[in-house]
């Protein structure tokens, strides 16, 4: 499969060394120079994966991931020259999947990209796999689709992962340390608070009382468990 990533930045120097990465690992990629032109581009390249700096003109990263909140199938991965933990809540908090601070390695920008795409991309081993269903609740793991009382929830690649990987493994406690392992699959610079916050999206989105499925194991982590909580 061609992945098709859109690089988004208004320093060029860095957009075309992205870019240059990106291309020579086999990756389909288009630029944009500033948020507007990178809001435009995503509807109309269809990208996998965004690459996207903070500090842009017109539309910054934060404002472009806010308009492209009920996107699917679109992985974002955000740049920056801050190192501030609050920058990264931020862009978290806003739907971003992943995070990375300028300067930063090309080698482990393209392994966080190809990360994103692997698991957009599920697919099995032809075989289809269980629907998981609690309640009106139903997680479609080879569709990738979440839905509750029959409509569709708008949910980024990282929140699936997460709600999948705990509704698969009912009742069991995953320390915030495993999540973070097993979702996002490196180690992260946004730390345990990125599960936390990807647990706050997801309750929101679930609403009441299908929030009450995702529990707080105080001291550990959390769990999700086969039930919905009456009351």
């Amino acid at each position: 499969m061609d992945y098709k990533i859109l690089v988004a930045d208004d320093e060029q120097t860095i957009t075309r060394a992205i870019a240059y990465g990106l291309k020579r690992e086999g990756f389909v990629v288009e630029t944009a120079a500033d948020g507007e032109e990178a809001l435009r581009k995503t509807e109309s390249f269809r990208p996998h994966v965004l690459v996207m700096d903070v500090m842009m003109p017109r539309l910054t990263g934060f404002e472009v991931c806010r308009k492209l909140e009920d996107r699917k199938n679109l992985g974002i991965l955000l740049l920056t020259v801050k190192n501030d933990i609050v920058d990264k809540i931020v862009g978290l908090e806003m739907g971003a999947d992943d995070y990375m601070t300028k300067p930063f390695d090309l080698r482990e920008l393209i392994a966080r990209v190809r990360a994103l795409c692997r698991r957009l991309d599920k697919t099995g081993n032809g075989e289809e796999s269980a629907v998981l269903t609690i309640g009106e609740l139903s997680l479609h793991p080879e569709q990738r689709l979440v839905s509750l009382r029959g409509t569709a929830l708008n949910l980024t690649p990282k929140e699936f992962d997460l709600l999948a990987l705990l509704l698969s493994n009912l009742k069991r406690a995953f320390s915030r340390e495993e999540l973070l392992d097993l979702v996002w699959g490196m180690e992260y610079a946004g730390g345990t608070r990125t599960v936390d916050i990807h647990v706050q999206r997801l309750r929101t989105k679930l609403g009441e009382p299908y929030q009450h499925v995702l529990q707080t194991v105080y001291g550990i982590g959390y769990k999700a468990i086969g039930e919905v909580p009456c009351g």
